[in-house]
């Protein structure tokens, strides 16, 4: 069983739900609290023990590049500062040198062929993928519980949680096997299906290890849905041939591609940190029973 070294960061979309703001600023530059999106995934990624992030960029995303360079003008103003706590933070989020690649996704054909595009840097190997608008919130990353299940399991792994049976329809909905290790095996996959029909109420979230086969599906599959060629698609056609397992992730996902998921995230991760806590929860309180109170006079 080959290690899963590489982690593909899909960063092409245009943040069309997050206009205006997106026009000028890539969505995965966004902040939660204190750190761009995309810097959670990264996070997550090194948790996990990825050794190299590949990024599918494409235009107008230069700034995502610039974020993981080093800056010496800024490092050089912060050490004339004697600003010791930012200086070490910074150096904390540097990446290595080798350790990061960019590649271009130069037409907007949907994430099967952004992941395509990254196919001659992951080469011949099991890697994963880390879909950045969706933020992992819990005691651990989601992507080093789906790596846990890999290893027990080999083949092909996806995160996921549970959602309302009533909810489906806004999901990819995987059937639930024997359990596998902390993972379970998968019986099927379906895109959105109706309460009645989805065979459970567990979704795929946004975290993937998936085997180098699916590079040759990709490179043949038709587009689907949205008129983009689908990842969804390509998966279910290399279950026909290779095995799938889920790993339920036991905190929480928040899709920072969404205005309300972005702003209950930002509020979460405000309430967990010690340093601004207490600063924050009280306005929040306040905001909260103002907003009640109003509702109920209405």
């Amino acid at each position: 069983m080959k290690k899963v070294r590489k982690a593909v960061i899909p960063v092409a979309g245009l943040g069309t739900r997050f206009l205006p703001a997106t026009k000028s600023m890539p969505k995965e530059m966004l902040t939660v609290v204190d750190r761009p999106v995309v810097q959670y995934a990264v996070d997550e990624a090194l948790e996990a023990g990825i050794e190299h992030i590949v990024f599918v960029t494409g235009r107008n995303k230069h700034v995502i590049e610039d974020y993981f360079d080093i800056q010496p003008e800024l490092l050089d103003t912060l050490e004339r500062s004697s600003k010791t706590e930012q200086l070490e933070s910074l150096d904390r989020l540097q990446l290595q040198p080798g350790t990061i690649s960019f590649t271009r996704q130069q037409a907007p054909l949907g994430l099967g062929h952004a992941v395509w595009c990254a196919r001659d840097i992951v080469g011949d190997e099991p890697f994963a993928l880390l879909l950045p608008d969706m933020v992992s919130f819990g005691a651990r990353g989601c992507l080093a519980g789906v790596v846990d299940v890999y290893r027990q399991t080999g083949g092909n792994v996806v995160a996921v949680e549970q959602c309302d049976p009533m909810d489906t329809g806004s999901y990819g909905i995987v059937g639930k096997g024997e359990t596998v290790g902390t993972g379970f095996a998968i019986t099927g996959m379906v895109e959105k299906p109706a309460p009645e029909a989805a065979p459970s109420n567990f979704y795929i979230n946004g975290r993937y290890v998936l085997q180098p086969d699916i590079f040759d599906i990709l490179a043949t599959q038709e587009r689907g849905a949205g008129n983009e060629i689908q990842l969804t698609d390509a998966m279910l056609r290399l279950s026909r041939s290779m095995k799938f397992f889920a790993s339920p992730f036991q905190g929480r996902m928040f899709d920072c591609g969404s205005k309300d998921g972005f702003i209950q995230a930002n509020v979460a991760f405000a309430l967990a940190r010690d340093d601004i806590r207490d600063t924050v929860l009280g306005p929040i309180s306040e905001m909260v029973a103002s907003q009640s109170r109003r509702t109920e006079a209405a």
